[in-house]
């Protein structure tokens, strides 16, 4: 008969069952859960294009061989890293506000609108960064900027 063990109390520390070779360099992980991750993705998307665009062109290039792009992927995990402790430094309170409304309301964008448009405000002032929805019309404005928009957290 099996015995239940739970892993969190185990007595060895957890061991990677698929490691890295050696002759790979490391690098540390972004640590961040899906809800930051959404509430920065725009300003991810503008402040690391450079490397996200030659991370994709090189998986393009390479079909079928990640360990070809690897040195691709660090590049875009550093940017990102980058960004996530700059919006920590500088907008805190706002970020914060962000992602937890996210959390709270299911990942959805419109329940969010105002302590995004906050965060907006506070990476534009600080960071010179805008958000800028790919796709959107040109001489439309963008859903994130609607005062009132007609899609709410509960369709009638």
């Amino acid at each position: 008969m099996s015995t239940f063990h739970d892993s969190a109390s185990g007595s060895q520390p957890y061991k990677d069952p698929t490691p890295l070779p050696d002759n790979i360099p490391k690098v540390q992980e972004l640590g961040a859960t899906s809800a930051p991750l959404k509430s920065a993705a725009f300003f991810i998307g503008a402040y690391c294009k450079e490397y996200n665009e030659d991370f994709m062109l090189c998986k393009n290039e390479s079909r079928g061989d990640p360990a070809h792009c690897l040195k691709e992927g660090r590049r875009v995990t550093r940017c990102a890293t980058d960004l996530i402790s700059k919006m920590r430094e500088n907008c805190l309170e706002q970020f914060d506000a962000h992602w937890n409304c996210l959390e709270l309301n299911n990942q959805e964008y419109y329940p969010c609108r105002k302590p995004e448009r906050t965060l907006n405000n506070c990476m534009f002032e600080k960071l010179g960064l805008t958000k800028t929805i790919p796709g959107t019309p040109k001489g439309k404005t963008p859903i994130n900027d609607v005062p009132n928009p007609i899609y709410t957290t509960v369709q009638r």
